[in-house]
């Protein structure tokens, strides 16, 4: 059943005089035991298998249960973790990769090259990178326990990049077994190989999960810890996400100590974090890429010119300020397909965002498709603060443009299982809904899953777009910076054209934790490497 509305405090609350003091918090234990570190993740954990979803705490509880056969530092260089090292023959066209000797799975088998051939083989239909990688590889194979190969009908330059991404989605290596089951039909066990164990017995989704340190792990011996490179340490025996969905109680439980670090703190609730004497924070990633993301499926949005009416009323300061407060040095606005900081970041068709706004002229966009009154069905998720606030937004932009909406408000978790249902509308599928990335995952056409408009195998939305797919795929053979940035350019006009998506921004996020806790990794949030003191 959906949950009620999640209403967070706003900042004119906290002018007129609200404290964090004052409001209600959960009764959670104070954080008195060193081998415990209680942390509060940005949303649930719903889903367990890091294949099924590109939800962030399903890739986070990801990289607590599993290793990757590279990792990525902030800088993305790729390093290894579970490989060892590998070959390069054949002018690119022949890989051989070899495992470290030592790493086993959580029932103590050792990780194997049938483990990660079987992996790969089930990363590459769902992932942007994978799908490219399937397309130029002829055979991938096992040559020994420690050892295996792949062989390319053309070169993969990227291949570390791929199988070392951090997110959306980690190529993670699962038992032979695991790896066998249809992502369609997500794995419920989890049989790890990471520092952490999950602990299913005490999982309550909606309230917590618990992860217990695996003894047995043996980390990546060379690199820094950045991002997802370098190894990667349990301190802590126990690791307890608590669920908090509001954000005031989550503030309050972080002052008082109840826990030790809040993913993703509230710009509302910013003020009163800058002055508690033992809170710290601090921003570790390239910010969120936020955007509207259209279900090409069925009318209105499967004409790309009911799509591109809206673009005229699009104001992604309307909807920067929503999700990260008034300062504008905490997002940024005129942002297109790619992200500010990206080397592909460009002018090319955006005018179609920065040129005046005028909602008139979108209602008249919209009529002339002979679409207005159009009903919409946009997913909502009101229980995660920036979803809510975005969509909120959102819903009243569709409407004043002349779209019938019906604002779906749910629970994130039942927003998950909402969006990859390809149903009619009216028939438990939808039409809109907010997609937040972390925008480095975005700086290139290769990583940026929202851009690929390949129909079926596209992520949520599922557009076509031949025209834009060509451009994509011709990046992976581009020689130089020079040429990427002429056809990063060719690729964002392209895109203005097909609109999957419509950008609404980028903003930065800040984490909460307390003072004395060191070894923070920076890139991504997440719980390891860190210890008191």
């Amino acid at each position: 059943m959906p949950m009620p509305a999640f209403r967070p405090i706003t900042r004119r609350q906290f002018a007129a005089g609200a404290t964090a003091a004052a409001l209600a918090r959960p009764a959670i234990a104070r954080a008195a035991d060193a081998h415990t570190l209680r942390f509060v993740p940005q949303a649930d954990l719903t889903i367990l298998d890091p294949l099924a979803t590109t939800a962030y705490p399903t890739r986070n509880h990801g990289h607590l249960c599993w290793d990757t056969l590279y990792g990525v530092d902030e800088h993305f260089a790729p390093s290894p973790q579970l490989a060892e090292g590998h070959v390069v023959e054949d002018g690119g066209k022949r890989w051989t990769f070899t495992l470290r000797d030592g790493p086993v799975f959580h029932d103590g088998e050792k990780i194997r090259a049938v483990d990660a051939v079987a992996s790969i083989k089930r990363w590459m239909p769902k992932d942007t990178y994978g799908q490219t990688l399937a397309k130029r590889l002829d055979e991938i194979r096992v040559l020994d326990d420690r050892r295996f190969e792949m062989r390319l009908n053309r070169p993969f330059g990227p291949m570390l990049d791929a199988l070392g991404k951090a997110t959306s989605y980690p190529c993670f290596i699962y038992p032979e077994r695991f790896a066998a089951v249809d992502p369609a039909k997500p794995f419920s066990e989890v049989l790890g190989s990471g520092p952490y164990r999950f602990v299913k017995a005490e999982w309550v989704s909606g309230s917590q999960a618990i992860y217990q340190k695996f003894d047995k792990y043996v980390p990546t011996p060379g690199g820094t810890p950045s991002l997802t490179a370098g190894p990667k340490l349990a301190y802590f025996e126990r690791l307890e996400w608590k669920i908090i969905p509001d954000a005031s109680t989550a503030s309050g439980a972080l002052q008082a100590g109840e826990v030790d670090w809040w993913e993703t703190t509230s710009p509302d609730l910013r003020p009163v974090l800058l002055k508690a004497k033992d809170v710290v924070l601090e921003r570790l990633d390239a910010g969120i890429y936020a955007s509207l993301r259209f279900n090409t499926l069925y009318p209105p949005f499967d004409d790309p010119a009911v799509r591109r009416s809206l673009l005229k009323a699009v104001q992604q300061s309307d909807f920067m300020s929503a999700a990260n407060g008034d300062d504008p040095t905490l997002w940024r606005a005129g942002v297109g397909c790619f992200p500010v900081d990206s080397p592909l970041a460009s002018s090319a068709g955006l005018d179609a965002l920065t040129s005046p706004r005028d909602v008139a002229a979108a209602r008249a966009a919209l009529q002339a498709t002979g679409k207005t009154g159009a009903k919409v069905v946009a997913l909502h998720a009101t229980d995660v603060g920036n979803q809510n606030a975005l969509m909120a937004v959102g819903v009243d932009l569709l409407q004043k443009v002349g779209f019938d909406v019906t604002d779906a408000n749910s629970d994130w978790g039942t927003l998950l299982q909402r969006r990859a249902n390809k149903a009619a509308p009216d028939k438990g599928g939808w039409n809109v809904l907010i997609a937040l990335f972390t925008s480095n995952e975005f700086n290139t056409p290769a990583g940026n899953l929202l851009l690929r408009a390949n129909g079926a195998d596209a992520w949520f939305g599922w557009p076509e777009a031949p025209k834009l797919e060509a451009l994509r795929e011709s990046w992976f053979d581009v020689a130089d910076a020079a040429a990427e940035k002429t056809l990063g350019a060719a690729i964002q006009e392209q895109f203005f054209q097909d609109l999957p998506y419509v950008p609404l921004g980028q903003y930065f996020t800040e984490t909460g934790y307390r003072k004395g806790l060191t070894g923070v990794r920076r890139g991504m949030v997440m719980p390891l490497n860190v210890k008191w003191g």
